[in-house]
């Protein structure tokens, strides 16, 4: 039996992830291979280091901290999350990603970046055990959940790399060729939610202009979200996937800087994850 775990971005609304993944550690559900989007793989990396509880405790002991994330950090280096912070000294010193046990899991853990040049996903193994800050996984994973215009672009051995929801948000065709036979997606979205066209595509068209497959991308990413919403849909009508997705839109902004905010929302992953955990445990079986 061969389990893999499908955890979709959207910044803060990862917080209903951590609740989920959090219920799952506590009760010893394991997978073979997991793959996270952005806030997907950001959050979701604690499921492979086992550390329950760290997400949400170093988001809401951080996020007023303007070395996280500010606008003075956007203006002055480019990206609104302070990377020196936010991939150095938080998970290194302050709140440290036990990376000791994240490469001794054998569970296999894969992050989604965008190539800019392609406009395509790219689906990186974080298989390098590099422990520094200046890893090759770390840079993956935060390209994986790096915004467009609110972040710069993550060089990585010459290419270029920003935020992998732009092109493949909930990677559920990836997960299904990895051979697995059960299959768990956490969306962050409820089951209705419909995406619109980019509001804002003209300042994409100007930020990202040298990138023109990019801008397609992005000028389509309602499509191609709405089309794996459905996909979801139809396969877990089938029984082939199991998904845990909030009930209602979870209303937390994207820089979310009320920490009772960000509790609500990871206590409702929890509460989802509770609720459904007798049919989960059944469907894993």
């Amino acid at each position: 039996m061969r389990k893999g775990l499908v955890m979709e971005g959207g910044a803060m609304r990862g917080m209903f992830t951590c609740g989920v993944i959090d219920v799952l550690m506590e009760n010893n559900i394991d997978f073979d291979v997991a793959v996270g989007v952005s806030a997907g793989a950001t959050f979701g990396c604690n499921i492979k280091s086992k550390q329950i509880g760290r997400g949400l405790r170093y988001n809401k002991k951080y996020c007023n901290d303007k070395r996280y994330a500010s606008v003075k950090s956007l203006v002055k280096t480019g990206d609104i999350y302070n990377v020196p912070f936010c991939y150095g000294t938080l998970p290194y010193e302050l709140d440290k990603w036990d990376i000791d046990t994240f490469y001794s899991n054998p569970m296999d853990f894969y992050c989604v970046a965008t190539d800019l040049s392609t406009g395509g996903p790219v689906y990186h193994k974080c298989d390098s055990y590099d422990a520094t800050p200046d890893g090759i996984d770390i840079n993956w994973i935060r390209a994986s959940a790096s915004m467009p215009v609110v972040s710069k672009p993550v060089d990585i051995d010459g290419n270029l790399y920003l935020d992998g929801g732009m092109s493949d948000s909930i990677p559920i065709r990836f997960m299904e060729k990895q051979n697995c036979d059960r299959i768990l997606v956490i969306e962050t979205q409820p089951e209705d939610y419909v995406k619109k066209p980019f509001s804002l595509l003209w300042l994409i068209k100007l930020v990202l202009r040298k990138f023109p497959r990019m801008v397609d991308t992005m000028e389509n990413r309602h499509i191609m979200y709405n089309s794996q919403k459905a996909y979801v849909k139809k396969q877990e009508e089938a029984g082939e996937i199991f998904v845990i997705r909030p009930t209602s839109s979870l209303n937390i902004g994207a820089i979310e800087k009320n920490p009772n905010e960000l509790q609500r929302v990871y206590d409702l992953g929890r509460n989802a994850a509770i609720a459904n955990l007798p049919a989960l445990k059944k469907y894993l079986a």
